[in-house]
C-alpha cells in the first residue's frame, strides 16, 4: 500500500498493490491529473505496471476528477459506489457539485458498482464495503479488518469530515452523518487513511472531534447554511488561483450554490452577499485580497 497525501484541491490516492492487479482508490482533480500520473509512474509506485481498477470513495469532483484521464491512460476499469453510477451516467452537474458549485470534472464511464456489505480484495487484502452518508449520502469507505485499517474518504479526517447540506437541502445529511461516525467508532481501526490530509493512529480523538462539530450543526443548523458555501468558494480559489474582486458579485450570482444559498438563507444583494463571504473567509484565514484579486491564504 502507498498513500499519496494531496493538497486540498485532490483528495489522497490510495495504490494497493498486487499480483492479482495494482487498484487506486480515488483520483483526484482534474486540473491535478499531470501530477497523479508523475505519482504513479514514479519508481516503486507503479512504474511502467498497469494499473487494473480505478475505485472511488464517493464522486465528487476531487475524488473522481482523474478517472477519465486513468482509464484513457491504462484501461483500466472504474467502479464507484451504486448510489453514485446513475448520477455519473447522467452527468447530474448539480447532484455532482460540478457547474453547480464552480467545479470540473472530466466525464467518465463507470464499469461496475461498488455495493455496501460486500467485499472488495485490493492489494492482497480483502476490504469491507460499508456505507458512509453525510457528506456524500452515497458514499463508501473501506475497512480492513486483518489490519484494523480504514479508509475513510471524506467521512472522518483528522479534524472533522466533509461538510454536509443543511437540512433544508439534505434533510437525511446530519442524521446520517451521526450514524456513519457511531458504525465507524464501532470498527476496531488502529488507523484512519482520510480523504483529505495525512494518515492518522488517533482514532477515538478524531472520532470525539468529529461529533463535537456535529453536535455544534445539530444545534444551530444554520450554521451549515454559512459554512458550505463557504467551503465551495475556497475550492473555487484553488481551482482558479484567483478571482477578481470586483467580479464577485456577479459569480456569486452566476455559480448555482451560491445563488440559491443567499436566496434561501440570507436575502442580501450580490454585492452584501459577496463581501460577507470574503470578510468571514478573512477572518477565518483563509483567503486574502492581493490587488484587484481573491486568493487563497
Amino acid at each position: 500500500m502507498e498513500v499519496f497525501v494531496r493538497d486540498w484541491l485532490s483528495a489522497n490516492n490510495i495504490l494497493l498493490k498486487s499480483k492479482e492487479g495494482h487498484v487506486l482508490v480515488d483520483s483526484g482533480y482534474v486540473q491535478n491529473v499531470p501530477r497523479t500520473l508523475e505519482l504513479l509512474t514514479a519508481e516503486g509506485a507503479l512504474g511502467s505496471e498497469p494499473l487494473t481498477l480505478v475505485a472511488n470513495t464517493h464522486c465528487h469532483s476531487d475524488h473522481m476528477g482523474g478517472n477519465a484521464a486513468l482509464a484513457r491512460r491504462y484501461g483500466c476499469a472504474v467502479a464507484v459506489p451504486e448510489g453514485e453510477a446513475p448520477l455519473i451516467e447522467a452527468w447530474d452537474h448539480v447532484a455532482l457539485f460540478l457547474d453547480f458549485a464552480d467545479q470540473a470534472a472530466e466525464r467518465f464511464h463507470p464499469d461496475r458498482s461498488l455495493h455496501p456489505g460486500s467485499t472488495e480484495v485490493w492489494g492482497g487484502l480483502e476490504w469491507q464495503v460499508i456505507a458512509a452518508p453525510g457528506h456524500d449520502m452515497r458514499a463508501l469507505v473501506f475497512y480492513n479488518p486483518e489490519h484494523r485499517i480504514l479508509i475513510s474518504g471524506d467521512a472522518l479526517w483528522g479534524n472533522g469530515f466533509g461538510f454536509v447540506m443543511p437540512p433544508e437541502y439534505e434533510p437525511e445529511g446530519i442524521p446520517a452523518s451521526r450514524t456513519t461516525l457511531e458504525a465507524i467508532a464501532k470498527l476496531d481501526v488502529r488507523v484512519v487513511i482520510p480523504g483529505h490530509g495525512e494518515p492518522f493512529t488517533g482514532v477515538a480523538a478524531a472520532l470525539d472531534r468529529a461529533m463535537r462539530r456535529l453536535e455544534a450543526f445539530e444545534a444551530d443548523p444554520m450554521r451549515l447554511a454559512r459554512h458550505a458555501p463557504r467551503v465551495i468558494l475556497v475550492y473555487a480559489l484553488l481551482h482558479r488561483r484567483r478571482l477578481v474582486l470586483a467580479e464577485l458579485p456577479a459569480y456569486v450570482e452566476r455559480v448555482g450554490l451560491h445563488r440559491e444559498f443567499n436566496r434561501r438563507y440570507f436575502r442580501l444583494t450580490p454585492e452584501a452577499y459577496a463581501e460577507w463571504l470574503v470578510t468571514a473567509l478573512e477572518k477565518a484565514g483563509a483567503v486574502r485580497r492581493e490587488g484587484d484579486f481573491l486568493v487563497p491564504a
